[in-house]
């Protein structure tokens, strides 16, 4: 089903709007109804419409103010607070990021439009369609023994111990994968790989693939050009909350998760 673009009304049952990374939210926690959507459009950098999924989700332009009667939840929080809205709320995230991102054909450069069949982008002039970008992503609880190992990255802003993450590359299965990012980035060598579970992780459009392996040998080097620190920590002995990842992320399931039990 085709993704309407700005619609004028808004007649589904659930409706987002988005400010950074945030959720807006009424006061009392609910998602705003159609009438507030309506109230929103004028602050509103774009919106749309997906029948399929029965949303409709909008983006607020970076320099507005939250309106009054309203705040925000992390949609991080979001994820671990109200797990039947992470579909809808991920979705329309990542779209809403896309959507920004890619508004001209990269082979011809015309503007692109909704496609009229499906949710996908479309270019009038090469008759060519995009549909909605996923990355896949690894990340790794490595144990060893009664100790996990935890890293804080070096880019960003994020400095929290968390797992060993990666973009999986073309040609590589997700053990591949796996093993090819704890080498490059601990030096360290992996056994018994397994598969844990999956989150949708829209920050733009990751989906995190969530493995534990077991450490095989190798002495630990990090790779510094990626991470700040990676160090062995016992179960009973981790870091403080506060420099642990949240609830609601892959590497918070994979320490706190199935993968601890």
């Amino acid at each position: 089903m085709p993704i309407i673009t700005k619609p004028e009304k808004f007649i589904y049952k659930y409706n987002i709007a988005i400010k950074g990374t945030d959720l807006l939210l009424t006061m009392d926690g609910n998602l705003p109804t159609s009438k507030d959507m309506e109230s929103l459009c004028p602050i509103a950098l774009d919106w749309f419409s997906e029948d399929l999924y029965g949303y409709s989700a909008l983006s607020l332009k970076e320099e507005a103010e939250i309106p009054v009667g309203f705040g925000v939840c992390p949609l991080r929080q979001l994820f671990w607070d109200k797990p039947n809205l992470t579909f809808i709320a991920a979705r329309a995230k990542s779209l809403l990021s896309q959507r920004q991102m890619y508004k001209f054909c990269p082979t011809c450069g015309d503007r692109l439009l909704d496609d009229k069949t499906e949710s996908a982008l479309f270019c009038p002039k090469c008759n060519t369609k995009f549909f909605p970008r996923i990355e896949p992503a690894t990340i790794t609880l490595i144990s060893r023994g009664d100790e996990i190992l935890l890293a804080r990255g070096n880019r960003g802003t994020y400095n929290k111990f968390a797992c060993i993450s990666g973009f999986v590359e073309q040609g590589e299965t997700l053990e591949e994968c796996v093993v090819r990012e704890i080498k490059e980035e601990t030096n360290l060598e992996v056994k018994n790989i397994r598969y844990m579970g999956s989150t949708a992780w829209p920050f733009p459009d990751q989906l995190m693939l969530e493995f534990t392996a077991d450490y095989a040998g190798g002495e630990l080097k990090i790779q510094e050009e990626e991470l700040a620190e990676a160090r062995w920590f016992r179960r009973d002995q981790l870091p403080p909350m506060d420099q642990l990842p949240q609830p609601g992320s892959s590497a918070w399931n994979l320490i706190f998760g199935n993968a601890n039990k």
